[in-house]
């Protein structure tokens, strides 16, 4: 059982703070320009998902930057799905994924 608690409180009687059930998520996808090290992100509350990705490739894109762009991904399966290759390659993005 995974629960908040006080550990170190001086006093007479132990006090359990009660934190609820379930998680909260916030989720964070980021992509890093090298050059100027501006930081684009794309957040949610639910999942990182392919649509996901797709939104920061976009957004990427949306930067107007005239030259090649590189986006390094790991392998994670909805990384790797067609959507997204699509997408980058409308966008002309090259992706390169590290090894696994």
């Amino acid at each position: 059982m995974l629960r908040a608690y006080l550990g170190f409180l001086w006093c007479f009687v132990r006090v359990f703070v009660r934190a609820p059930s379930g998680r909260q998520r916030f989720n964070v996808l980021g992509a890093l320009n090298a050059t100027t090290l501006q930081l684009i992100t794309v957040t949610n509350e639910s999942y990182i998902n392919s649509t996901s990705v797709g939104e920061l490739l976009e957004k990427i894109a949306q930067l107007g930057i005239q030259m090649p762009i590189t986006v390094i991904m790991d392998n994670a399966r909805y990384q790797r799905c067609r959507y997204v290759m699509e997408v980058a390659a409308r966008l002309e993005i090259e992706v390169l994924f590290l090894p696994p």
